[in-house]
């Protein structure tokens, strides 16, 4: 299974696509998507369009976004909400189910701990996939959000199994 992570932002927006295949996980690709225009409409556009086209390109059978941290700020809030709309419509309008996960549970799921900074996702995503190259703070975090998201999807998978099992 092949997982796109994404890590929504009005400037720059993360992305990482990870593969998972009989419980190993590996690295496929990583990048960041930075926004063009000068309108809130072009920037969206333009990140759409990227996001389309990664889309495209690595075929992903699921994705998970990261869901909006809420801040003291309600415009860069709301404009955030916006380029998060879009990181779940495209994934959504390719026939993909999306997952959704907090800030902390991403960080629970990969760090360990639910309030770790970004030093230590990078770290712990390099330990998972040793020699990659990061394209930067926000594309760890969408690989963050990738991994979190497999390791939900498998854990469903062998609860599954185990129901099928015990006849449920």
């Amino acid at each position: 299974m092949r997982v796109l992570g994404v890590d929504p932002g009005l400037r720059s927006t993360g992305w990482g696509v990870i593969e998972q295949e009989n419980g190993r996980l590996a690295h496929v690709a990583n990048g960041i998507c930075a926004s063009t225009g000068a309108t809130l409409a072009e920037r969206l556009l333009s990140l759409h369009d990227q996001l389309a086209e990664i889309v495209a390109r690595h075929a992903p059978d699921a994705a998970a976004v990261e869901q909006t941290f809420v801040n003291r700020d309600g415009a860069g809030t709301l404009k955030l909400g916006q380029a998060r709309g879009i990181a779940l419509l495209v994934p959504a309008r390719a026939g993909l189910a999306v997952g959704e996960y907090a800030p902390n549970a991403v960080k629970k799921a990969v760090v360990g701990v639910g309030h770790a900074d970004k030093c230590q996702i990078d770290h712990m995503v390099r330990l998972q996939f040793p020699g990659i190259e990061i394209a930067g703070a926000d594309a760890a975090d969408a690989l963050a959000v990738a991994l979190c998201h497999a390791f939900h999807l498998s854990a469903g998978g062998r609860l599954a199994a185990a129901l099928a099992r015990a006849g449920a």
